[in-house]
């Protein structure tokens, strides 16, 4: 296999972007598959959306892989959900692949969920080419929508191509570097037609060019001598420039088309094979197990120790199947190879190809391949090497949850089917948790929003066979301090036998920026400042446990504690009374007693909420938002098409769709994610405490 013509990507964007569209044209064009199916609408459904939900609701849940063949080049694609309730799938698909297609639609532009996905791209710095898909639509404004990119995602975007018309005039594409212009026709758009630009754009063409080149000439001297002497530029060095500066500085390549009727999609293919890095342009590193500030270069070079990491778990009638990126080395079947993390050994009995969800056995895999292997124990995340302790691969980001449901089967006969189906989504998806809550013993399911949780309960009753009761959906609140307070507390206890003495002073209250940093993301920073052994150093660390413990339920009404800085600078010891015990429960009871001085407040989620409707129905819109709580940020036009931006309680949020739908007679839709947290009002604050009360209360 030669390296240098293997291109793993990913089809990422905002939901109703055209992702899977975009696939299934790309797999026609491949010879992958020979007829072409839609997303919505009757037929088989997209090849790559196999899962019976995915069909019915025309949208991506899981994200599927295959391979395919490109001019020569070997592809593996990945297709990713656009919802952010999956964010999970698009994060674990990036953790891996080489190179990215950022899919925008040319009246959309630059949405929430684009943001999201650019995140993703930049924290695994994934080289990436956009593709403004749905030319036909009416409004349709690639210009706009490639300043977007620039603006709001800080890319340095420059359109390689031209449009010829738009909207329902949209015929075909002039190319900027060989300044011709491509028309596709048959059928399914199967036939490239080169012609010479069409007359009326011969100006507008070399003008687009001309600024192309001086963009580009900011990533090369070479270019930019040529350009000042008015050189001749050729081909081939426009290639390599837009090649080096894609993969190694940022710079993002814009190509056009319309995915659903089928123009463009081969030349963006070109651009793939042409600009997105192969296996070996990219640079890995391993995090060496005996030294964990260690790195370890890992080389795509087959004949080094095999090292893979299993990104992606599902589960089928043959058992399990789990997805693998290998980075270095070559992965044989029947081979046995060590889990980093657990030390343990397995056997790779069977390796097979996915496409979709038909799979090819392979006899292995080599450094830079994607390949599934059947029947393995393991945990998403999970490294394989040849060797135990070899290298570890650094996991990939988890988004914690923000909503929870109570579940419980419908007939007492259920509850085994129920537990094998949470356990196996548990292990398949790291946002989706489940849990028992101790104070109701009911079974609670925790996840990224109301469609990830609804889309677990609908698999449970179709792929389990169990019916199933589920709780109105509960918002996680988060409670923190808002002011500091300086404690000194003692704990003397003395009942028969050796006593308990525990003596602490200190401060303790909200964290400032810079305990953030500290803090490195975590939300409790615990800082010892005791000197001269006032309080000997090994009962340090029960004290902090004390402290930690109190932080799973607050005070306030049984949520977790966030912003928390407890800082600990004097105290006293007994010799003989003085243990971990004495000290650990000291920390815990000045947390019961104390923890009120600080003002603590509950903080709730607030998600930021991308609203599409009818200029007509603005008013009653944005009205709804304000009567939700909510604070509209921005509001855009396009033509007769109004966006609302908006931050708004995820409590606020239940049940939105349906009153979207019926204030816009069907026509609005709306998106959301987790923005921040915030404190809740005074008068809603009591409420929700006295609300949990009775909860908590034995009944």
């Amino acid at each position: 296999m030669d390296l240098r013509k293997v291109r793993n990507i990913g089809i990422s964007a905002h939901i109703d972007s055209g992702k899977t569209t975009l696939s299934e044209r790309i797999l026609f064009y491949a010879g992958r598959i020979h007829k072409i199916e839609d997303v919505r609408g009757g037929g088989d459904g997209a090849t790559m959306d196999f899962m019976e939900l995915e069909k019915e609701r025309g949208i991506t849940i899981t994200s599927a892989a295959t391979s395919l063949k490109w001019e020569g080049h070997s592809i593996n694609l990945i297709d990713t959900p656009g919802h952010v309730d999956f964010t999970v799938e698009v994060e674990r698909s990036l953790r891996v692949l080489d190179g990215a297609v950022l899919v925008l639609c040319s009246v959309g532009g630059v949405q929430s969920q684009s943001m999201t996905v650019d995140r993703q791209m930049k924290r695994y710095n994934v080289p990436r080419l956009a593709f403004i898909n749905k030319m036909d639509r009416t409004g349709a404004n690639p210009e706009s929508v490639t300043k977007q990119v620039r603006d709001k995602l800080g890319a340095d975007a420059v359109m390689m191509q031209l449009p010829i018309g738009r909207e329902d005039q949209f015929s075909g594409v002039i190319d900027l570097i060989t300044m011709k212009a491509y028309y596709f026709d048959g059928s399914n758009g199967e036939k490239i037609r080169t012609e010479a630009i069409p007359a009326d754009q011969v100006e507008e063409a070399a003008e687009a060019r001309t600024h192309m080149l001086e963009a580009l000439s900011m990533y090369s001297d070479e270019l930019m001598e040529l350009l000042l002497s008015e050189g001749e530029v050729t081909e081939k060095l426009i290639h390599k420039i837009v090649r080096d500066a894609t993969i190694n500085q940022g710079f993002t390549p814009v190509y056009l088309g319309s995915a659903y009727k089928n123009k463009g999609v081969q030349l963006l293919m070109d651009a793939v094979t042409r600009y997105l890095p192969s296996p070996l342009d990219r640079k890995f590193v391993g995090i060496d197990p005996k030294d964990p500030t260690a790195r370890i270069p890992l080389e795509s070079d087959p004949a080094k120790p095999f090292v893979g990491m299993a990104f992606k778990i599902m589960d089928d009638e043959f058992g399990q199947l789990t997805f693998t990126r290998v980075y270095q080395g070559t992965v044989k079947k029947g081979e046995m190879y060590f889990n980093q993390r657990t030390g343990k050994k397995d056997r790779f009995s069977r390796i097979v190809k996915m496409h979709s969800d038909k799979r090819e056995d392979v006899e292995m895999g080599e450094a830079g391949d994607i390949v599934a292997i059947m029947g393995l124990d393991c945990a998403s995340g999970d490294t394989y090497a040849a060797e135990p302790n070899y290298a570890t691969l650094e996991s990939m980001f988890v988004a914690e949850p923000v909503i929870k449901m109570s579940i419980n089967p419908i007939t007492r006969d259920g509850m085994d089917r129920l537990s094998k189906a949470l356990q196996r989504f548990r292990k398949e998806d790291p946002t989706f948790n489940v849990y028992t809550d101790e104070e109701t013993g009911e079974t609670v399911i925790a996840g990224m929003g109301e469609l990830h949780l609804e889309i677990y309960v609908e698999r449970i009753r179709r792929e389990y066979k169990v019916e199933v009761e589920v709780g109105a959906p509960k918002v996680s609140y988060r409670e923190a301090p808002s002011q500091d307070y300086a404690f000194d507390h003692k704990r003397k206890k003395q009942t028969g036998g050796s006593g308990q003495y525990g003596h602490i002073k200190g401060t303790m209250g909200p964290m400032t920026d810079e305990d953030r940093e500290a803090a490195e993301g975590a939300e409790f920073l615990f800082i010892d400042k005791v000197v001269q052994g006032r309080i000997p150093k090994n009962f340090i660390p029960a004290i902090e446990k004390g402290v930690r413990n109190s932080l799973v339920k607050g005070p306030l009404a049984g949520f977790p504690v966030v912003n928390f800085k407890f800082q600990l600078e004097d105290g006293s010891y007994h010799d003989v009374d003085s243990s971990d015990m004495a000290f650990m429960l000291t920390a815990q009871e000045l947390m019961r007693e104390e923890f009120g001085r600080m003002k603590p407040a509950l903080l709730e989620p607030i998600m930021l909420v991308e609203i599409e409707c009818p200029e007509s129905f603005q008013g009653s819109v944005v009205g709804n938002v304000s009567s939700r709580r909510g604070i509209v940020n921005n509001t855009e036009t396009h033509g007769k098409m109004c966006k609302i931006i908006a931050d708004v309680p995820l409590a606020e949020t239940f049940g939105y769709s349906t009153d979207l739908r019926s204030m816009t007679q069907g026509q609005g839709t709306f998106t959301m994610e987790l923005s921040k947290y915030r404190p809740v009002p005074g008068n809603i604050q009591q409420e929700i405490i006295a609300e949990r009360k009775a909860e908590l209360q034995p009944a």
